[in-house]
């Protein structure tokens, strides 16, 4: 049999593993950074907010994109790259396109940690990327593509082992993902909003954002986890069968989980009630995927005692399992009415992240980089050293947020015998301080873990020799395939990766189609309601600050049908509410009360008020965590944009008067006049051409439309 001679391309997958550990190293320090800032949350040098580019708000995306998109993201590249040459027993496709998939992937890494403290952000979560960056990554997405189809058509392997399976959906549809959250209509060349409103938005949103959990960091890890773990552990994966049953249920039912994370909110309830069912059937697929990844160790137990490469991967299996059971169970409305909101969620998201993840590409990294630099890992101590201080840092770190979430939930809800809440929102928020030093702790310790595997990493480097082109040699692919008596039926589509990637297309459109079309089409499902008006422009110009300085990490504004959000916030919300939202500013934590009735009923409070609580928060409200936002009293507004807003927001349906984009400057100064004569009865004195008047024009503004003292008339 004629045997041909080619080579791997290792040069690429050391790039990307450089990168997933400077990324690794950096986001982890973000998210450290800003642990502590809500320990020490007072403006530097006597806290950690360093206003107004380092304010908690600014770096809280900075950290989670930097931890997906720039760790993760490498990580799955590094794995991807090395394993997919091997399984095509192929070099890829084009050196070029790889060379292009680094370094424009580098670049967007780049840009985001640049914009993201500006304060430029489309406040989407996971997808707070601004629009040019947005296209970017559908380019280089497009290259990587590019990239591994052609390596795989020009393979020399005919089947397609089940890692590439996982490859192929999340290629296909994280494109498909990217480009519907990516629906945004540009006012600048930075600046954006979103094309979706209010509650069409919020699905929308969490239609991507579950989905990007789903197929950004779980479909593609879950390839590398049948590529690398039987490797490690130098046996097959347990049960081919099992396999393609977890894929396929798998990649069908996890696009139709995102309505989980709007239970209880304006969502129609037959949208929030498909989130729930699905959601707790996808247990089944995921622990299908544990036991199998698990089940491959079988007969090599012993070894996983002095193996730290396969302690990593057990830990980070394990973890996969924990995370995938937790998910379901949060999924169902009793669970979700303690979680939802809380410090729960941020556990949960970090047994993920930090569990599966990062455990995961640690294991992987002490694999395969002595295996590309033809020498062995410079210390194994120093490696076991990581993995024990990084999982005592997991458990430092989600426990305390557990204790902290169910806390914090059942003080919201508790009420006296005289029927009145029992505790302020800032008696939840200064008792639970204590629980964010011991998180903290626990991120120390799994960053200084990760800084031993940096210097182990490094020695090993400098041990060996990169082997940028490793000789292989296989026959060439037989065009023509005589099938095997008694072949499994599923080697059929493993043959032919163009119907693969079409088949898992359709599968995970049908779930997506189901859930956003309705919602779209059928204006019953979000019914407008007479008194809701257009933001008045130094509103809007408020908006856009609230925004950009990431309020929205710590405020809802949504307030669901209980007893105990009701009597603190006011009366629960509505669709029709939200329908000149874009985006919508629903939220998914509250470290600070709910804002959607801030500026009506009983919760209103005076233009003053609000004027000093963010320029000193702890001395309006003793023992805040809020950073301080003295910078806004000085900072002039910049209204040169007003006119573009307005025509934007005339395009995407929002009912300004013809030509408005013209006078709406006229309405602007009045209304900030209005607001800066009220503060001089505070006695205040301030420019009525600053930040602060369009902020607090905002806020006053929350909720007025729809409060307990007004009738709400339904538009038919």
């Amino acid at each position: 049999m004629q045997v041909e001679k080619f080579y791997y391309d290792n040069k690429i997958v050391r790039n990307f593993a450089y990168a997933t550990i400077v990324w690794g190293a950096i986001g982890m320090l973000v998210g450290l950074w800003i642990a502590l800032q809500l320990v020490f949350p007072a403006p530097f040098p006597h806290g950690l907010n360093l206003a107004p580019y380092f304010n908690f708000g600014r770096l809280r995306p900075l950290h989670t994109n930097a931890v997906i998109f720039a760790f993760v993201g490498n990580g799955i590249f590094m794995g991807v790259y090395y394993s997919l040459q091997r399984l095509c027993k192929a070099r890829m496709f084009s050196d070029k396109l790889s060379y292009i998939h680094f370094w424009g992937w580098q670049l967007i890494i780049v840009a985001a940690a640049i914009t993201l403290p500006l304060g430029l952000t489309d406040s989407g979560e996971y997808a707070e990327l601004i629009w040019p960056i947005d296209v970017a990554i559908t380019i280089i997405w497009v290259v990587f593509g590019w990239n591994m189809f052609g390596t795989i058509i020009k393979r020399r392997e005919k089947h397609l082992y089940v890692a590439i399976w996982f490859y192929i959906v999340t290629f296909v549809t994280v494109a498909v993902l990217h480009i519907v959250r990516s629906g945004e209509l540009p006012y600048t060349w930075l600046k954006s909003y979103s094309w979706y409103a209010g509650v069409q938005d919020a699905l929308v949103q969490w239609w991507y954002g579950h989905n990007a959990v789903a197929f950004f960091l779980t479909t593609p890890y879950l390839g590398l986890m049948y590529y690398f773990m039987p490797k490690a552990a130098n046996r097959p994966v347990y049960s081919y069968k099992l396999s393609i049953i977890h894929f396929w249920a798998l990649i069908f039912l996890y696009i139709w989980a995102g309505p989980h994370h709007l239970l209880y909110t304006a969502l129609p309830n037959w949208a929030q009630s498909l989130g729930v069912v699905f959601s707790f059937m996808l247990i089944f697929p995921s622990w299908g995927g544990m036991i199998n990844g698990l089940l491959t160790l079988r007969g090599a137990w012993d070894r996983v005692r002095d193996d730290v490469i396969l302690k990593f991967m057990v830990v980070a299996v394990t973890a996969y399992g924990m995370a995938t059971f937790e998910g379901p169970m949060l999924s169902l409305k009793s669970v979700s009415v303690i979680s939802h909101y809380t410090d729960w969620i941020i556990a949960h998201v970090h047994i993920g992240a930090l569990g599966w993840n990062g455990m995961l590409t640690f294991g992987i990294l002490y694999w395969l980089v002595p295996r590309i630099f033809k020498t062995d890992l410079f210390s194994k101590k120093l490696a076991n050293v990581h993995f024990w201080l990084g999982t005592l840092g997991i458990l430092f770190y989600a426990i305390p947020l557990y204790w902290a979430g169910f806390t914090q939930s059942s003080m919201w809800k508790q009420f006296t015998e005289a029927g009145q809440l029992k505790y302020t929102f800032l008696e939840t928020v200064t008792y639970l301080k204590p629980f964010y030093a011991m998180r903290s702790l626990g991120g120390t310790l799994y960053l200084v873990g990760v800084l031993f595997m940096v210097y182990n990493i490094y020695k090993t480097v400098r041990s060996g020799k990169l082997v940028a082109n490793e000789e292989a040699e296989a026959a060439p692919l037989q065009k023509e395939y005589v099938a095997h008596k008694g072949e499994h039926w599923h080697r059929w589509i493993e043959r032919r990766p163009v119907q693969f990637m079409v088949l898992s297309l359709v599968v995970i459109l049908i779930g997506g189609i189901v859930e956003l079309v309705p919602t779209f089409l059928i204006k019953s499902n979000v019914p407008t309601i007479s008194s809701v008006k257009p933001y008045t422009p130094l509103e809007l110009e408020g908006r856009d600050i609230y925004i950009r300085e990431g309020c929205y990490v710590c405020h809802s504004q949504m307030i669901r049908p209980f007893r105990s959000e009701t009597e603190r916030y006011g009366e629960y919300s509505k669709a029709g509410e939200f329908v000149y939202d874009h985006p919508f500013q629903w939220g998914s934590k509250r470290t600070g009360p709910d804002l959607a009735r801030e500026g009506a009923g009983n919760l209103k409070k005076t233009d003053g008020w609000h004027f000093r609580h963010f320029r000193e928060p702890a001395s309006m409200s003793e023992g805040s965590i809020m950073p301080s936002y003295a910078f806004l009293l000085f900072d002039d507004l910049d209204t040169s944009e007003l006119p573009a807003k307005i025509h934007a927001m005339k395009t995407l349906g929002v009912p300004y008067p013809k030509n408005y984009e013209k006078t709406a400057m006229q309405d602007l100064d009045r209304q900030s006049l209005e607001i800066s004569n009220s503060l001089l009865s505070d006695s205040i004195r301030v420019s009525p051409k600053k930040e602060v008047i369009a902020l607090i024009a905002y806020i006053q503004r929350l909720g007025t439309d729809i409060s307990k003292n007004t009738t709400t008339t339904y538009n038919k």
